[in-house]
């Protein structure tokens, strides 16, 4: 088999990673129908190539008590590849995308325990870089869909229905905690390789299996932390990045998770600071078809006015996992959301 070749398993796997991104082989062999030894192997050939990989990141409860923001960078037209590659290197950069020339060169989103850690990242780290000319900050005020909630699509229904009725979760789970420095090392191994097992975890924090799986449980189900599977163009077939920033009527912002985030592209949807308070990215294939997602969008919500087009050209950066030219991931440089 060619190496460079997504099959159809391969695809049908991450799929199911992405529903349960931390499942034992032996829970997912019988629902794709091969052994817990093939799916291993697929999966290592997978990571190994940069095509897909699963990673700790920031849960449902960063929306209450953590900061999201997306900055628009402009920079020199010569200073795009290197500024894009020092913004990456700065751990608050979730997100990192050079764009088409246009109102900006960067799109970064940057994630922040609160407001004052994001005023000093934008005003101190990412102002003090030479390159930067100039910057416009607008901050996420809901979250109504983000990347880990987006599926490739590859399961039937009957897959899907046992895939969930096969669930298990790592732990008991508990009430909400604050992390201490065991959690954070635990933390900091996800977001590597949120595939990582409990014994391994155990041996990097010196303690039990079983006190990791009770960590780990208390931070899933406090919302602290998620798990999602990312991956290569090559396997969504999705190459084409855009963000649509709008305005819509105040009275129809909270239509928008019932409308914008139902089309099959939506991978990110946030109301935001600013006049244009709406912004949705999409993932599509091909340039020709931003104008018909366009379309789409406005038909579902007709009071909103798109403002600006943001194609995205090259994402060196995606929650903490620097890629190539090919979207392929090579490096892994952590965030630091907690």
């Amino acid at each position: 088999m060619d190496s460079d070749i997504v099959s159809e398993l391969d695809l049908a796997l991450v799929h199911a990673l992405q529903v349960r991104p931390r499942a034992p082989w032996t829970d997912l062999a019988p629902l794709l129908g091969v052994t817990p030894v093939t799916l291993a192997r697929r999966w290592e050939r997978l990571t190994t190539q940069g095509l897909a990989w699963v990673t700790a990141v920031p849960g449902p409860s960063f929306s209450y008590g953590g900061c999201t923001a997306f900055v628009f960078v402009r920079c020199a037209p010569a200073a795009r590849q290197r500024l894009a590659g020092q913004v990456a290197r700065l751990r608050e950069a979730a997100t990192v995308e050079l764009v088409a020339a246009g109102a900006a060169d960067l799109l970064v989103d940057v994630l922040t325990p609160d407001l004052a850690g994001m005023h000093r990242f934008v005003s101190e780290d990412l102002a003090a870089l030479p390159d930067v000319l100039d910057m416009e900050c607008v901050f996420a005020t809901s979250l109504y869909a983000e990347g880990s909630r987006w599926r490739l699509g590859s399961l039937d229904a009957s897959q899907l229905s046992l895939l969930g009725r096969t669930g298990t979760a790592d732990g008991p789970g508990g009430a909400v905690f604050d992390p201490g420095p065991l959690d954070h090392v635990l933390l900091d191994a996800l977001v590597r390789d949120g595939r990582t097992r409990l014994a391994e975890l155990a041996a990097l924090t010196g303690s039990s299996a079983a006190t990791v799986r009770r960590r780990l449980g208390r931070l899933t189900a406090s919302g602290i932390v998620a798990f999602r599977c990312d991956m290569a163009p090559a396997v969504s077939g999705l190459p084409v990045s855009v963000t649509f920033r709008g305005r819509a009527a105040a009275s129809d912002v909270n239509r928008l998770h019932r409308t914008l985030a139902t089309l099959p592209e939506c991978r990110l949807l946030a109301a935001v600071t600013g006049s244009a308070n709406v912004l949705a990215t999409y993932w599509l294939r091909d340039v020709g078809s931003v104008q018909q997602r366009e379309t789409s969008v406005c038909a579902q919500l007709p009071s909103l006015d798109v403002t600006d087009r943001v194609l995205g050209m090259h994402t060196v950066k995606r929650m903490g996992h620097l890629l190539d030219g090919e979207g392929r991931r090579v490096e892994i440089c952590p965030i630091r959301p907690w």
